[in-house]
């Protein structure tokens, strides 16, 4: 694409427009994965030239496989605030759908709706038949934002290399335990 956006559907919220990765997502994503806190549970703090190839590692997948986690905008102002989505990788415990916001998203409810709208799109587009979230024991934000989204914690799982050695539980939930709790 000549903006440099990878191919795959775009989704709105109220308040959020979720899309493929896109060339001008990368300085706002480089300073996500430069903050400590923002960063602690999704690989660490990473300089550019490392966080270059996570980015780019979303934008194949949305152009290989037609799954990976969205880019989040703010519609009020245009800015990238996160990524969230389905995720897939090779080796992982289960279809995720997994979640990364800008330390300045952080706290507005961003999390809950946009997640909300992957976890339909997992379901109703992509027919999975069950979500999971990997989540360090020690990332109680993220617990939460599961629990609000009606997971539960499933218990301690592995993540393939080179993350084989980092704590995670496995949360999730099933599509008839996301559509009896009302949502589509």
């Amino acid at each position: 694409m000549t903006d440099g956006t990878a191919p795959g559907p775009t989704l709105e919220t109220e308040r959020l427009i979720l899309r493929p990765t896109a060339m001008a997502d990368f300085p706002r994503w480089a300073e996500m994965m430069s903050d400590p806190e923002a960063a602690r549970f999704i690989g660490g703090v990473q300089p550019a030239e490392t966080a270059w190839r996570g980015f780019m590692t979303m934008a194949g997948a949305w152009a290989t496989t037609g799954v990976a986690m969205f880019s989040l905008i703010e519609k009020s102002s245009g800015l990238w605030v996160g990524r969230i989505g389905p995720w897939t990788p090779l080796g992982w415990p289960g279809t995720e759908v997994g979640w990364g916001l800008h330390p300045d998203a952080q706290g507005k409810g961003y999390g809950v709706e946009a997640a909300t709208a992957a976890l339909d799109y997992a379901f109703d587009v992509l027919g999975w038949t069950e979500v999971i979230h990997c989540i360090d024991p020690d990332n109680v934000p993220s617990q939460r934002l599961a629990e609000r989204l009606g997971s539960t914690n499933l218990g301690p799982t592995q993540l393939p290399p080179p993350f084989q050695d980092a704590p995670v539980d496995k949360w999730g939930q099933t599509r008839d335990q996301w559509r009896a709790r009302g949502n589509p």
